[in-house]
């Protein structure tokens, strides 16, 4: 018997992002704050142009977007202390820079679509994130422990306000 379709497989297509989708995505972003850092309109459209991908969830309902994932390997040319500690320590990598799925779109699924679509991309590199240990973001840590990502360390951020734990999920045999 096969298993009906979830909301995010029947409602949502994953698609590459496009400029006219950033008012959206930093919409989410700002709301997600502080399990994301805040960026603007310039550093979005900077990070969109490096990255290896930038997907939105959109549903197709209303049009609107319900997540986003932006997605980095170890050719980028990003500041971001979490990005240079995996880009000291792993000759090639994935990183997920950012992933947000909005309150009224999370626990159907779509977080799991945008990793499988990070995992298909990456397959034959280690992928790399952080999550917030202060202040401490519990679902993601243990979403992320799930999908095979192991701490292998920490560090403060934005002037000690901020702990992360570095993850990294080896590359697919």
């Amino acid at each position: 018997m096969t298993k009906p379709p979830s909301p995010a497989e029947k409602y949502i297509e994953l698609q590459p992002a496009v400029p006219a989708d950033y008012p959206a995505i930093l919409n989410l972003n700002t709301n997600a704050i502080p399990q994301v850092s805040l960026i603007d309109t310039q550093a979005l459209e900077s990070l969109h142009q490096q990255a290896l991908a930038l997907i939105v969830a959109r549903d197709n309902r209303d049009d609107s977007i319900a997540g986003f994932l932006l997605i980095l390997d170890e050719s980028a040319d990003y500041a971001s202390v979490n990005y240079r500690f995996f880009k000291d320590s792993y000759p090639a990598f994935v990183y997920v820079d950012r992933v947000v799925v909005s309150p009224d779109h999370q626990r159907m699924g779509i977080g799991k679509r945008f990793y499988q679509h990070l995992f298909e991309l990456g397959a034959d590199k280690p992928a790399t994130c952080e999550v917030n240990v202060y202040p401490l973001n519990e679902q993601s840590l243990a979403f992320h422990g799930q999908l095979g990502f192991e701490k292998v360390a920490e560090q403060e951020t934005e002037g000690g306000s901020k702990r992360v734990a570095m993850l990294v999920r080896p590359a697919t045999p």
